[in-house]
């Protein structure tokens, strides 16, 4: 028996409060979010991670980082900030001041020494507007060696073999179709596709679950977690 996948799209932090309530079976999560569902399980062995530059999480700025003393948070990622957080300590040895954002005018800014944490769409265009652009995704890869995942399938149900059989088949359909993706989320200046198939990895190996793990670790650190 085939099962019906009702897919459905919203953002990382209603996804998680949808799984905390229910609503939803399964849900792709920010990694940093995964430690504050309870009963959360990883689901299959596809997510969206990066093993070296990604280009789409990144802190830009007109200075050095040397000379860069605060740091402005894009809203929109808990798990971005915390790797940031995490990399400014340990990788750079810097002692910031973090400023949180509520909207996309803090780009505005980002000037002088101060920079900023910019992630998705709006870092892609913006590698051309600022001298100077730290990934993040390849600072934590020059830091511990490995891959970085930012989010992973969730539930908090036990889930039957058929069902997880015809999930992974789901996920598979989805990246056989990345070049049709790549047409529809089509940015100025950007090369999408080499974006989809070239910077983001898709399925989670060993060294992307080891990856995984160290940062869950670091998280419970409130130094690189915030708040």
């Amino acid at each position: 028996m085939t099962n019906i996948i009702e897919l459905s799209f919203d953002y990382p932090a209603r996804l998680v409060e949808q799984l905390k309530i229910g609503t939803i079976d399964v849900g792709l999560i920010p990694v940093a979010a995964i430690n504050r569902i309870p009963g959360a399980k990883v689901v299959g062995r596809h997510g969206i991670a990066a093993d070296g530059a990604v280009g789409s999480v990144a802190l830009f700025s007109h200075c050095p980082m040397e000379q860069i003393e605060v740091i402005l948070l894009d809203y929109q990622s808990r798990t971005s900030v915390a790797l940031a957080r995490f990399l400014l300590r340990n990788h750079w040895k810097k002692n910031v001041r973090f400023l949180a954002s509520q909207g996309d005018e803090y780009m505005n800014e980002i000037r002088g020494k101060t920079g900023g944490l910019i992630i998705g769409d709006r870092a892609l265009v913006s590698a051309s507007k600022f001298p100077y652009m730290y990934d993040l995704a390849s600072a934590w890869k020059q830091h511990t060696g490995l891959p970085f995942v930012f989010a992973v399938w969730v539930t908090t149900l036990e889930l039957s073999p058929s069902f997880l059989m015809d999930f992974e088949r789901a996920n598979e359909i989805g990246l056989n179709r990345i070049g049709m993706l790549a047409e529809e989320w089509a940015l100025p200046g950007v090369d999408m596709l080499s974006y989809f198939k070239d910077k983001i990895r898709y399925e989670l190996d060993a060294q992307m679950q080891e990856g995984l793990q160290l940062f869950l670790n670091n998280l419970e650190d409130p130094a690189c977690a915030g708040d």
